[in-house]
């Protein structure tokens, strides 16, 4: 077990990573960014992960939501934004869009799709149940709302 000042000394190395990676940037804005990405990996890691439940308990163990193509996942557009609130292409998926930044010619786009996406998500309802849910697996942060 940590001492307290084994932790304040990694509190104290942690910030000063932390102050080092963002440069000029505010801190306030940083850590929207950090915990925009944070939440961003969440979600696209949940829906896979409930999309795999869903696809196992239909018989079909190894389906790979991340590996389909967009315009087959549209099919189950309506019926993740009702159960899920919300819904992500393979192609968007955090996943996907890290194992493709080499190769996207247009990353600064899909970038800021991910921008707005994770700080569009409404309504403030969804995201306390979101936050629950968050809670709940033991990851400390806030969704965006």
């Amino acid at each position: 077990m940590a001492t307290q000042q084994e932790r304040a000394e990694l509190h104290k190395t942690i910030w000063k990573i932390a102050n080092d990676l963002r440069g000029s940037v505010d801190g306030w804005d940083f850590k929207a960014y950090v915990l925009g990405s944070i939440f961003y990996r969440f979600i696209s890691e949940n829906i896979c992960d409930y999309i795999h439940q869903l696809m196992t308990a239909a018989g079909q163990p190894d389906f790979d939501y991340k590996a389909i193509n967009d315009t087959m996942a549209e099919n189950i557009r309506q019926k993740m934004v009702e159960e899920k609130g919300y819904f992500i292409l393979p192609s968007q998926l955090f996943q996907n869009v890290v194992k493709n930044c080499d190769k996207d010619e247009n990353l600064n786009e899909t970038l800021s799709f991910i921008e707005n996406l994770v700080f569009s998500f409404r309504p403030l309802s969804r995201n306390l149940e979101i936050a629950d849910q968050v809670r709940d697996e033991g990851i400390r942060f806030l969704p965006f709302g």
